[in-house]
């Protein structure tokens, strides 16, 4: 029998699960209310669509670009910035989030689509997008409630986003028209822009980091880190998952009619889906283990690894294919299936804390 123990909770870790608000307790409840909210809202509404789209931002609608920034702020300017330079010294952690990221994860993801949707080209070629996409938002709110490692997201999100400026185009060449050539399989012609790619770094993750950046500097310099932690962090939290429910309710709607109307393939791009995300965060989640990374950082490299950057594979779907195409479908049922599966995965993340991480 082993004789190593839990790691103890951290202070006043006890005390801050017993004082959960309703909104955090009954996360899960709110967000299937908001996934049933959207899509009776898609469904009743038809001019809903051409209301929510008639101004984007990057190919993405203003009201999700909203509902996104307001998501993302609080969790930025929870970041202690001053910390970040431990992160980058991590080298065992740097290298194994590129190798999952940009290596493992786009290859997994290229032979998903092709074990199930062989025979739908479109749809193969969206999810092949949604691969190349890494998580540069999204994957922030995931990684705070399964008490991962702030500052860590926070660095590995950059490197993605730097990478997913350079390497996107050039890996959407080799996974559509190299790989695919080699095997003997039929290729896909596709023209990435790089602008978009760069647009939606700079509005998803540049606003609302350096909105962040300011406010910590700002608030601890005036009030000091007590203050800023004690006193203004808890009122400002909440907004975090009242963006992330405003943005479920608007990706629902949008898509609500294509939804209900083609329930059919949305279970076929559904699928492969639902197999990455789990299979790939438990990959993160192992391999974190065996390199003893400890919970914190093993958690931010399994969601990091396992999230996925939906503003750019519907953006790019869109712009390189139309907005009624199979690939901007399989972009749009990305985050439909990531949202309840990755809110599963918190929950998991916090059952292995105790099961499989020792002091």
């Amino acid at each position: 029998m082993s004789n190593k123990t839990l790691t103890p909770p951290a202070p006043g870790e006890a005390a801050v699960v017993g004082k959960l608000s309703p909104l955090e307790s009954f996360l899960p409840v709110w967000i299937i209310a908001a996934m049933a909210i959207g899509l009776l809202l898609g469904k009743s509404i038809p001019d809903l669509n051409t209301a929510l789209e008639a101004a984007t931002v990057g190919s993405v609608s203003l009201p999700i670009a909203i509902g996104l920034l307001v998501m993302m702020y609080p969790v930025l300017a929870k970041v202690r910035y001053n910390e970040t330079g431990r992160v980058l010294a991590d080298r065992k952690l740097m290298i194994t989030s590129l190798v999952l990221n940009w290596v493992a994860a786009p290859a997994f993801m290229f032979a998903l689509a092709w074990i199930f949707v062989p025979d739908l080209p479109e749809y193969r070629t969206g999810l092949i997008i949604v691969g190349l996409a890494r998580c540069i938002a999204m994957v922030m709110i995931w990684n705070d409630l399964a008490c991962g490692d702030r500052e860590a997201a926070t660095v590995l999100v950059l490197v993605n986003s730097v990478f997913q400026v350079f390497a996107f185009g050039a890996l959407g060449w080799f996974y559509l028209q190299v790989l695919p050539g080699w095997l003997g399989l039929p290729t896909t012609s596709a023209d990435f822009s790089f602008w978009a790619i760069t647009a939606s770094v700079l509005v998803f993750l540049g606003i609302p980091l350096l909105a962040g950046f300011l406010t910590r500097t700002i608030g601890e310099k005036v009030k000091g880190r007590d203050w800023y932690e004690g006193k203004f962090l808890p009122k400002l939290g909440p907004w975090a998952l009242y963006g992330l429910l405003f943005t479920i309710v608007l990706l629902f709607a949008l898509q609500g009619e294509t939804i209900t109307s083609k329930p059919l393939d949305v279970a076929r791009i559904a699928l492969p889906l639902l197999v990455y995300f789990v299979v790939v965060f438990t990959a993160g989640m192992v391999v974190g283990r065996f390199l003893n990374l400890g919970y914190a950082k093993t958690t931010t490299l399994a969601f990091t690894a396992a999230g996925n950057n939906f503003e750019l594979a519907i953006a790019v779907a869109i712009g390189t294919f139309g907005v009624t195409s199979g690939q901007a479908l399989a972009g749009v049922v990305g985050p439909l299936i990531e949202v309840p599966v990755l809110v599963a995965l918190v929950y998991a993340a916090l059952w292995a804390r105790k099961r499989f991480f020792t002091s």
